[in-house]
């Protein structure tokens, strides 16, 4: 099921809610703005001594009848509210608490939207600014570019290879915003030319133009939504500690470097396949969060049409331009398939089903409840 603006709690409505519950389980998509929508919503519910607990799962949970049930970035017909990740801030405030800022505007970035007005100011109080050059999460640039998944380039997921390209732009010890820009302008090239695709040019923005964090736990706002988009899609227990504000960095640039490192590479090696208004991958994954990653690089960067399904062993994932009702139509396939399951949201959802499906036959699926 879609969630639409219809279905969407109103924020006056969701904090009322949330203030008078005994215990809150939210239940999240696997998602950089959801997850960063959770540690806001979390973090506030703390501060007003109301117990919770936090999933990023596809899979309902139990819960009694005392239990304030909460969705966000998905739907779910058995929760009480259903959130838009980038409402979190204004429910806190609704509820009295300021949203920590850092992890909210993480979530904005992370959705590809642009903060509010109260957003803006709390950035600046905490010294947050913008300067030329990358969005990563680490000091060290060619870890950061390497392992980022907010672009493809020629270099993804290979730190030598990345290395290599910041060598040649000669840089100095200290960079100075000369220095940024000529990182930033040797990204968005290596971005945008050979098999890059017309929309690469405006994906690649997400990278350029960083919000620096001086107090925050990375370096940029935009490298916390891409280490928090990377960790809940491999460790969903250590993105949630993230977005709460527990000390779990390294563990989470662990996760965020291997998640890249498998996508950028599976990326590279899929069998493409072109359809009407569908580009369709078959690669060596198994898990449904890579591919979902694979889904959104390919549809940056490399795809002709503007709906990606990447397909493994196992695995699917759906994405697009914008909400296309793709956990409607994922559904759909599922109950074509047997024993399949479908989760997500309107932009992007994600399918299981028994690793002996071919990946011709879930593309036909899909194609089919597309038409």
């Amino acid at each position: 099921m879609s969630m639409s603006p219809a279905e969407q709690t109103p924020a006056p409505d969701a904090a009322a809610a949330l203030s008078e519950a005994t215990f809150v389980r939210l239940r999240v998509h696997a998602s950089g703005s959801a997850v960063a929508a959770a540690g806001v919503l979390g973090r506030a519910l703390s501060t007003r001594h109301v117990p919770f607990r936090i999933r990023a799962t596809g899979a309902p949970e139990a819960a009694t009848d005392d239990d304030l049930t909460v969705t966000v970035g998905t739907s779910d017909e058995s929760s009480d509210l259903e959130l838009d990740p980038t409402d979190a801030a204004t429910v806190v405030r609704e509820l009295g608490v300021e949203p920590d800022p850092v992890c909210a505007l993480a979530g904005f970035h992370a959705a590809g939207d642009e903060p509010d007005a109260d957003l803006e100011a709390a950035m600046a109080e905490q010294g947050v600014e913008s300067r030329p050059g990358v969005a990563v999460p680490t000091a060290d640039l060619a870890d950061g570019l390497a392992h980022s998944t907010l672009v493809h380039a020629p270099w993804s997921g290979d730190r030598e290879a990345t290395q290599a390209l910041l060598a040649e732009l000669s840089l100095p010890a200290e960079l100075d915003a000369d220095a940024h820009r000529n990182v930033a302008s040797a990204v968005a090239l290596d971005a945008t030319t050979g098999d890059a695709t017309p929309q690469a040019a405006t994906a690649v923005e997400r990278i350029l133009h960083p919000n620096v964090t001086p107090n925050g736990p990375f370096e940029t706002v935009g490298g916390f939504a891409d280490v928090l988009d990377a960790t809940v899609r491999e460790s969903p227990g250590v993105a949630i500690a993230l977005a709460l504000g527990h000390d779990v960095r390294e563990t989470a640039l662990d996760a965020w470097r291997d998640h890249a490192q498998a996508v950028h590479a599976a990326l590279r090696g899929a069998t493409t396949g072109r359809y009407e208004s569908l580009y369709a991958l078959s690669c060596d994954l198994s898990s449904p969060g890579r591919l979902a990653t694979v889904a959104r690089l390919a549809r940056d960067f490399r795809a002709p049409e503007p709906t990606v399904l990447a397909v493994g062993a196992g695995a699917a994932a759906l994405v697009s331009t914008g909400p296309a009702g793709l956990d409607e139509q994922l559904a759909a396939a599922a109950t074509e398939l047997g024993e399949a399951t479908a989760t997500g949201g309107p932009a992007e959802a994600t399918l299981s089903f028994d690793p002996a499906v071919e990946p011709k036959d879930i593309v036909s699926a899909v194609r089919e409840v597309r038409r």
